[in-house]
């Protein structure tokens, strides 16, 4: 058997070597077929033999060179993370956490691994937070209040769901106010039509934020990490609250009427399709009706296409209906999509606004695109039981990673690692009344401790603040107070555009402060 470690790392320099996925599988499986299963078995045979097992000799050249440096630089790894742990031994009593370098690999994680690997620092003692003045911006504050609230409103969500939501929240904010101050042209509806109808989304610092189900994701440890407080519901109570919750996601969704897809763009033209449920054919034009009017823009497009199919009972016979609105042949097209997925009682209706430019067959293509679209969403589930592993969805990611599947994410790492660097001592002489004098220049290493106290210091007393009022607040309101006290401690900077990302100072004694008494 090859060592899925091997494969992966075979991939890695395939892929990196721009090989597309599909075919530096089939490379692999080849050296599999020919004895070659590993990294240090390529780098011991000869150039020949992989020359007849890939086709292409460049590629192979390039994967034999990359084999025979990988397997040179194996002992000096080892020497140099023998040479750390050495290092680190005498400072056992306090482990530095370092940022990641890159991004970690979640598939080849188990998740007690994952959450260990994103673990951050907390300090509780309260001498040592009142007598901490910390320099930052607002940004890495609402991410540490996020992921320190989401502990007591979502227990159930591991740490890097925790980092990934919290990182999503950041984004919105920073996006609304970019926008508020002028920085930002593009509106934040803009941005809301990227989110397909009916994903899931959740409150965060009273913020909704679209979410990702990580569908079969378990952490063991998820009810130790969860707050030890006295609470003051019983259990009976916080599940009756954990359903209610899925309760009104699920009746928000059965109020929805219509299902919209995405906007699709070509040459000036653009599509956008609808769908609702239908139960006879003579709600068509009532539903239309409402449509229009809770989106006017839609009357100013060129064509309105609708199609429409409609059974009764447990009768093989389905009624069907269409119009082309202008746009020849496309009520009929829209009736043979439905007719593949075997769709009934559903109403769908497709807009163009004609750009000018003639598409030809390419139309097809993103009508068609726009009607599965609209059909998937509204097959979609939105609800939430609440215990549920869940990622922050990435809504301005234009570029996701070659090796992202799917929708793109606020990676945990990224966010952990933003709040590592965030959170600098204010100087000596700009507190406490300080003689002026400075201390002497420090190393990098010591500023990233200084840094990573600080953060644990920061993340102590937003515990013991959110512990104080956890056994008499719900979690709906303990998530709406917890920005209310962040506007209260946050580092005050100059409005507008030029106090975009400027520091602060925020004595965490303030954050104490705040606690119930």
């Amino acid at each position: 058997m090859p060592d899925h470690g091997d494969i992966h790392e075979l991939l890695r320099m395939l892929t990196s070597r721009k090989v597309p996925v599909m075919a530096a599988m089939g490379y692999v499986k080849t050296l599999q077929e020919q004895g070659l299963r590993s990294v240090q078995q390529i780098a011991q045979a000869p150039l020949s033999a992989l020359e007849a097992a890939i086709p292409d000799s460049r590629v192979a050249r390039s994967l034999y060179s990359a084999c025979r440096l990988h397997i040179k630089s194996a002992p000096k790894r080892a020497a140099a993370e023998e040479a750390g742990e050495g290092a680190s031994a005498p400072d056992a009593k306090r482990a530095r956490l370092e940022p990641h370098k890159r991004d970690l690999d979640y598939g080849t994680m188990s998740a007690e691994e994952l959450e260990t690997a994103l673990a951050l620092p907390l300090e509780r003692d309260e001498d040592a937070i009142r007598q901490t003045t910390v320099v930052t911006n607002r940004a890495p504050l609402v991410l540490a209040f996020a992921v320190e609230i989401l502990r007591f409103t979502m227990p159930a969500q591991p740490p890097s769901s925790r980092l990934s939501l919290g990182q999503a929240v950041v984004s919105a904010n920073s996006r609304s106010k970019a926008v508020s101050i002028g920085i930002d042209r593009h509106p934040p509806a803009a941005c809301k039509e990227q989110i397909p109808d009916g994903q899931p989304k959740v409150s965060v610092l009273g913020r909704q934020v679209a979410v990702l189900k990580r569908g079969g994701y378990t952490w063991k440890s998820a009810a130790e990490e969860a707050p030890s407080t006295t609470t003051s519901t019983t259990p009976a109570a916080a599940v009756q609250e954990t359903v209610g919750k899925g309760k009104d996601v699920a009746a928000e969704t059965g109020t929805r009427t219509w299902t919209a897809s995405q906007k699709l763009s070509s040459k000036g033209s653009t599509f956008i399709a609808h769908t609702a449920d239908l139960t006879s054919p003579s709600l068509r034009t009532s539903l239309m009706k409402g449509l229009m009017s809770d989106k006017p823009d839609l009357e100013t497009a060129t064509h309105n296409v609708w199609a429409l199919r409609c059974s009764y009972g447990n009768s093989p016979l389905v009624q069907e209906a269409s119009s082309d609105d202008g746009e020849t042949g496309a009520g009929n097209f829209l009736l043979g999509i439905m007719r593949e997925a075997h769709i009934t009682n559903t109403l769908v209706i497709l807009t163009r606004w004609y750009g000018g430019v003639m598409l030809g067959p390419d139309r097809w293509r993103l009508m068609r695109e726009c009607v599965n679209d609209a059909l998937s969403a509204r097959r979609r589930t939105c609800t939430i039981t609440g215990e549920e592993a869940l990622w922050g969805l990435d809504l301005d990611n234009k570029t996701p990673s070659p090796t992202t599947i799917g929708m793109p994410i606020h990676r945990p790492e990224g966010a952990r690692n933003y709040l590592l660097r965030s959170f600098a001592s204010a100087a000596l002489s700009d507190r406490d009344g300080g003689d002026g004098r400075r201390e002497g220049k420090k190393t990098l290493v010591a500023l990233q401790d200084e840094k990573q106290a600080n953060l644990g210091r920061l993340l102590g007393a937003l515990r013991l603040l959110f512990e104080s009022w956890a056994g008499v607040l719900s979690r709906d309101e303990l998530d709406r107070r917890a920005w209310s006290w962040y506007v209260a401690v946050r580092p005050d900077v100059e409005a507008g555009p030029s106090g975009w990302g400027a520091k602060g100072e925020l004595p965490l004694s303030k954050i104490l402060d705040l606690r119930r008494r």
